[in-house]
């Protein structure tokens, strides 16, 4: 059957990219839409949006279906999208930040990798696995998209667990170099390079234009200025600090962090500096309150957006889901690109994350990296990249190791694989003592409650 089942439907904006996208691709833009939430509110308003776009934008080839029951959502899939985000933002994300700041551990995102990204995993890799029984069931040679949070954890979960077919998907790849260059003020054409280790660490190894090495024009002007707000009518828009005042310079600016890092270990990393910050073990610290400033670094920054996003959700509805004349522009998003190229073999490149088997030397085999992907008629084949420099790979190391064991203590239930996790946190371990780390989780699987399953 010639069907994309999307999970967490009600993920509107991103739904609308993810199958408005595909609608305008023509080799599947007739297919089954197979919308799928938990939330019969947002389910709705998701089915009602991807309705009007198929109608003004598509010409009303595609069939969109809403499902309540997720098995017949998924049966006959070719592709499953997965965009859920389990306990939400209350009580969930709200006790991910909460629990470890008593304890004095500041996070600014806490999705994906620290303390926060670990409780993440944990609640959210069972549903992913009952996503793949049912797969197993009524799809198993579908394609399994993720891309939810946390990205490493999560797919590397499906890639221990299950037989399913899975490739993680992340924003941070395909944004590295226009966000990069669009503050240093470089032409963006002609451009080759080469991105690869985890996800939210993955690393700018090379970067050429027509040939010539541009890494030491980058240092240079990263040092020197200017330095551009790329994203100053986004901030303006999401509220999102650092509101820097003024015009940037290069001793404030709202990449501090990344900047530091290429300084300090030799190369640019790909996932933003407020996510960064909490990923290292040098930049928010309960004994140099200073570097928050200096560093530009926006604490409780997640929480904060998902006010903003509720706060603003209604007035967003009404632009979305009630625009009978809405239409659809296509986005960034890789999906389309993916599915249309296994569907036509038109080959199609892209930052994948996937089990490790070989792809870079210096990194575990059972582990989720980061690379670059190659989508045609013959499936999707990760590129061989070699070995990491000695310092970048260190650095992947010290998450892998508490992805890893994230990903132990979810798929055995035992409860000492949470301790060791956390212990190994980068962030964390700097912070507080091994007691104050233990009794955190301790804290904090107690107030998940029945959002986490039973740990002995």
């Amino acid at each position: 059957m010639n069907k994309i089942t999307f999970l967490g439907a009600g993920s509107t904006v991103f739904a609308k990219n993810v199958l408005g996208d595909c609608m305008m691709t023509e080799s599947i833009c007739d297919w089954e839409y197979a919308l799928f939430d938990i939330d019969p509110k947002r389910l709705e308003e998701s089915y009602k949006m991807l309705s009007n776009i198929n109608k003004n934008s598509n010409g009303g080839k595609a069939k969109v279906v809403k499902y309540t029951d997720r098995k017949e959502a998924l049966r006959g899939a070719k592709y499953v999208c997965n965009a859920i985000q389990v306990g939400g933002y209350e009580p969930c994300t709200v006790t991910d930040f909460e629990i470890p700041k008593k304890y004095g551990l500041r996070q600014t995102i806490g999705d994906t990798n620290g303390i926060g990204g670990i409780f993440r995993a944990l609640r959210t890799i069972p549903v992913m696995l009952d996503f793949a029984k049912d797969m197993e069931e009524v799809c198993p040679d579908a394609l399994f998209i993720n891309y939810t949070n946390p990205m490493s954890m999560l797919t590397l979960a499906m890639g221990k667990a299950t037989p399913i077919k899975t490739i993680g998907l992340c924003h941070s790849h395909q944004e590295c170099i226009p966000g990069l260059f669009g503050r240093l003020g470089l032409p963006q054409d002609h451009l080759n390079y080469k991105i690869a280790g985890i996800n939210h660490m993955a690393w700018l190894l090379e970067i050429t234009r027509n040939g010539e090495d541009l890494y030491p024009l980058i240092k240079q002007k990263a040092k020197e200025g200017p330095v551009y707000d790329t994203y100053a009518e986004y901030r303006k828009f999401y509220r999102q600090i650092p509101q820097v005042e003024g015009e940037f310079s290069v001793t404030n600016h709202d990449d501090m962090v990344r900047f530091e890092l290429m300084q300090k270990f030799g190369y640019y990393v790909t996932e933003s500096s407020e996510h960064s910050a909490e990923y290292y073990p040098y930049f928010i610290k309960k004994n140099h309150p200073e570097l928050i400033e200096q560093f530009n670094i926006p604490l409780d920054e997640y929480p904060r957006r998902c006010r903003i996003q509720i706060e603003d959700w209604e007035a967003l509805a009404e632009r979305l889901v009630n625009d009978e004349n809405l239409t659809h522009t296509h986005s960034r998003e890789y999906a389309s690109g993916i599915i249309n190229a296994l569907e036509t073999g038109t080959p199609y490149s892209f930052g994948g994350n996937v089990m490790n088997a070989g792809l870079i030397d210096n990194l575990p085999a059972d582990c989720c990296v980061e690379v670059t992907c190659l989508a045609n008629e013959g499936g999707i084949q990760p590129c061989h990249i070699g070995a990491l420099p000695h310092q970048l790979a260190a650095l992947n190391l010290r998450q892998i190791g508490v992805h890893q064991l994230a990903v132990d203590a979810a798929l055995t239930g035992k409860k000492d694989y949470i301790y060791q996790a956390a212990l190994l946190d980068p962030h964390a371990s700097a912070e507080l003592t091994i007691d104050e780390i233990c009794a955190m989780v301790d804290d904090l699987i107690e107030a998940h409650g029945d959002w986490l399953p039973k740990y002995h």
